[in-house]
């Protein structure tokens, strides 16, 4: 596992407590919202991390749809379930590139900003049709380019001003650096789905102030792995800089940026 899919440690609860409702909430209610016509069956979420989408199918989805939400990080599935005590939710570690279920389980298979990180992305696109039955969709979200992201953008700049050598760049080569849709849709029709659509959409990203924001970017993703080569202080110098530049661009108290992502809904034959 590289660098860039270690959530551990502190990561998995600064992640949740403070980019859960930043940026991963208001997509998650809209994915749980392209499923409303599923009444039954089976869901299979891969990359869960720590379940912030898994919240929003549990609150929207009837009872007769049951979930088995996947990551490949214990530590983000732990967290995960202990936010979410539910009988209709199975937790099981997995890598999304090599599924343990049979073929044809599940009706749906979703993921909400997980597949940036798939090292083999035909290869976890080919697995999701392979446990997907005949005519099941897979629904999955990434991130626009990082420009397009301006929390991140800004954090991205202001701590990388501090490295200029070696500068923390997870956030624009991972997140962020998957955003081509043509690509994609080409990966998933080699893997036996015909895309059905591909939909940009911008939301607002919010944060009770720009501590908040620095807080979730530089400690609570795997960004913070690559500030700490910097040293003991690094980490708590890169905060200050990025809750600075914040700051500075959006003001002081509750702060609103730019958010977009792209939506893609595929079918198998």
């Amino acid at each position: 596992m590289g660098t860039d899919q270690v959530f551990q440690g502190s990561i998995p609860a600064l992640y949740d407590q403070y980019l859960g409702p930043m940026i991963f909430a208001p997509y998650a209610d809209d994915l749980a919202a392209r499923l409303a016509d599923l009444r039954h069956g089976r869901v299979l979420e891969t990359a869960a991390g720590t379940g912030v989408a898994t919240r929003a199918l549990v609150a929207a989805l009837p009872r007769g749809v049951t979930i088995v939400a996947t990551d490949l990080n214990q530590p983000m599935l732990d967290h995960a379930a202990s936010r979410l005590p539910s009988d209709r939710v199975t937790w099981q570690q997995a890598d999304a590139q090599m599924l343990p279920f049979p073929d044809s389980l599940f009706d749906v298979v979703v993921c909400q900003f997980g597949v940036m990180f798939f090292p083999d992305k035909l290869r976890a696109f080919a697995e999701a049709a392979r446990v997907l039955r005949p005519g099941g969709r897979f629904l999955f979200s990434v991130w626009d380019r990082i420009e397009e992201n301006e929390f991140a953008d800004v954090v991205v700049q202001a701590v990388a001003a501090l490295y200029p050598q070696d500068p923390p760049m997870f956030l624009a080569r991972t997140p962020h650096g998957h955003h081509d849709t043509a690509a994609l849709e080409a990966q998933l029709q080699a893997a036996g789905f015909a895309v059905t659509s591909v939909e940009s959409l911008t939301r607002a990203s919010r944060a009770p102030d720009a501590l908040a924001v620095a807080i979730g970017y530089c400690q609570g993703t795997p960004m913070r792995n690559e500030i700490e080569t910097h040293g003991a202080e690094a980490l708590a110098a890169a905060t200050q800089a990025a809750a600075k530049a914040i700051t500075a661009r959006y003001g002081s108290g509750p702060v609103t940026g730019r958010i977009r992502a792209q939506v893609v809904t595929a079918c198998t034959a």
